[in-house]
């Protein structure tokens, strides 16, 4: 198992996860996608809103060559190994009756929902690649997703595989990778 050095106080599921592109090519099972995306909805959101919804594709149904296709050639070329393949959407505003307000969170409390769901995938034996290497006014059109939703990201879900089925050049760098310390991301008080 490749994890990072890290406090040994930091839960395992956060300290393990990665972000890997060598997949085994082996479906997710819908109970397990299902448990996955039970966990996203767990996560934080402004007023419990949970403005987001998960679009999917389970390696080899109906969607998956639809969904592969809206992915940059490149990211395509690897995800195409992993299990399952989502679609991050966030509602914009937030609709309560008649009254509509703009909801300036939306896509903080989706990113925060895909955490989740990388955390559980983590604790269930997968791994999970988040990326924005995709047509994203394509992906939007193809995936009927309205003005009044923001297509965020997509990633993958899926058993780790060797990394000897990846290009030379990627191979390298199929291992955690260094994150800054905290005395670069923490600042008490002001940011200047």
């Amino acid at each position: 198992m490749t994890t990072r050095t890290t406090s040994p106080a930091i839960l395992p599921a956060i300290a393990q996860r990665w972000s890997p592109r060598a997949f085994d090519g082996s479906a997710v099972p819908q109970a397990d996608l299902e448990l996955i995306f039970e966990a996203a909805g767990l996560a934080p959101s402004a007023y419990n809103y949970q403005p987001w919804t998960f679009l999917y594709a389970i390696k080899g149904d109906a969607n998956w060559d639809a969904f592969l296709s809206l992915l940059i050639p490149f990211n395509a070329s690897w995800a195409k190994e992993a299990g399952a393949l989502v679609f991050i959407v966030s509602e914009k505003d937030m609709v309560q009756g008649e009254k509509v307000n703009p909801n300036h969170s939306h896509s903080f409390d989706a990113g925060a929902a895909w955490g989740y769901a990388a955390l559980q995938a983590k604790a269930l034996g997968y791994d999970t690649h988040g990326m924005t290497g995709l047509d994203m006014g394509k992906a939007t059109a193809e995936l009927a997703i309205p003005d009044t939703h923001r297509l965020e990201a997509a990633f993958v879900i899926g058993k780790a595989g060797d990394k000897a089925i990846l290009p030379d050049f990627l191979q390298g760098r199929e291992a955690p990778g260094t994150r800054k310390p905290v005395t670069e991301i923490l600042r008490a008080g002001r940011f200047a």
